[in-house]
């Protein structure tokens, strides 16, 4: 799917998605000491990308298919009738369509549910939909708003991924903007909204905006967009909040060597303000200049790998479910390219070596959780697997 080229204080402090936490573990992860296998979950669908839960309670896995549809697998079957159906409103191909999906963290109260896609004039949206009263497996055709949009000049650097965090903000990765090299140098660019980590407020509005602007966010009075929260992302194709210590992992592809994972913790913030490098600096490498380039204020990855692994980093989750104790507090990630799946330990301290678990034949799209925290692998090839210790 991705090229290797192209590829107040206190309560918001305090407030965050309430998500089911498994018991702390007592131990470290050790990624030498387990090895996993993958459960075969549901196959046949189009182009899968991303796979989630709604938070309700019903225990349903939503499916993104890059085309424009969301699927409903339940009660060990995929729904045959689509959760939402978009095809016709967006521009596919390569690394455009239906690229994310996010549910409010009330919407077992509110039906409310986001979703990122490209549009037909190949612009990023977040579009707020809701599903429907009568019927919980599909959406209500009679409700929707754009709730933003970012004009983007070429067909690649999407980003995708959204997520709730702390405050119950929506996240939103957005990437360069396309091209090799970020030719206009937009990541670095705090008045682009390209490149970047946004953070916003979808409960109300500023102005004519259809959302809030966080008090908190570092722009706010400032040089730079009130909704970027970090800068000099490449394309953070997925990232993840841990639901235990609520870290914030994100996966950046990268450019023609590295490929890379970033950490920003609770106690940073969650990368407030923060630079992470690109397009001066792929990995820990100079990129722009090629050498001599300046690393003042710039945040070094938790780890790095070169294309003699891989070549499209896919992030992941640190996994917090019940069935596998020898997993707990373990980061699984993987590559598009290659197949592959390694693990750390996420409270390590930075910079860390992944382990290599698996070796697999997929196309790793994305990972996933279910809510009671356990971890789903991706394949764009069609199919959604469960992660299991061995």
């Amino acid at each position: 799917m991705r090229s290797r080229r192209s590829t107040v204080l206190g309560a918001i402090l305090a407030a965050a998605v309430l998500l089911p936490v498994a018991p702390p573990s007592t131990a470290a992860f050790d990624p030498n000491a387990v090895g996993i296998a993958l459960t075969p979950i549901v196959s046949g669908l189009s182009s899968p990308v991303f796979v989630t839960h709604a938070g309700d309670g019903s225990g349903r896995l939503f499916i993104v298919e890059q085309g424009g549809y969301v699927r409903i697998f339940t009660g060990g079957a995929l729904l045959p009738q689509p959760f939402l159906d978009i095809h016709a409103s967006i521009s596919t191909g390569g690394e455009r369509g239906l690229l994310g999906l996010a549910f409010h963290p009330r919407f077992e109260i509110n039906r409310l549910f986001y979703v990122y896609f490209t549009n037909k004039a190949g612009s990023l949206a977040v579009s707020e939909l809701r599903a429907s009263a009568s019927n919980p497996n599909v959406r209500d055709t009679g409700w929707g708003r754009r709730v933003l949009t970012i004009s983007h000049p070429l067909s690649n650097h999407n980003g995708g991924m959204m997520a709730f965090g702390p405050g119950d903000y929506l996240y939103i990765g957005t990437g360069d903007g396309g091209g090799g090299g970020d030719p206009n140098n937009r990541a670095q660019n705090v008045n682009s909204l390209l490149g970047k980590m946004l953070r916003i407020d979808v409960n109300g509005r500023t102005g004519s905006l259809a959302y809030r602007i966080p008090p908190l966010n570092p722009y706010v009075g400032k040089t730079g967009r009130d909704e970027v929260y970090s800068r000099g992302w490449r394309n953070p194709w997925r990232f993840s909040f841990d639901r235990s210590t609520r870290n914030l992992f994100v996966g950046d592809v990268g450019q023609n060597r590295y490929e890379e994972i970033d950490r920003a913790t609770k106690t940073g913030w969650w990368g407030k303000g923060a630079n992470y490098g690109w397009r001066v600096m792929e990995g820990n490498a100079c990129y722009n200049p090629s050498s001599g380039c300046s690393t003042s204020g710039k945040v070094r990855p938790i780890l790095v790998y070169d294309h003699s692994l891989g070549c499209s980093v896919t992030g992941g989750y640190v996994y917090r479910g019940a069935m596998w104790p020898t997993l707990r507090g373990g980061y699984l990630y993987g590559d598009y390219c290659t197949g592959r799946i390694w693990a750390f330990d996420s409270a390590a301290a930075s910079p860390v070596k992944g382990v290599q678990l698996l070796d697999t034949s997929l196309n790793i799209s994305s990972f996933g959780e279910d809510e009671n925290g356990e971890v789903y692998v991706v394949d764009h090839g069609g199919a959604v697997y469960r992660i299991d210790a061995t």
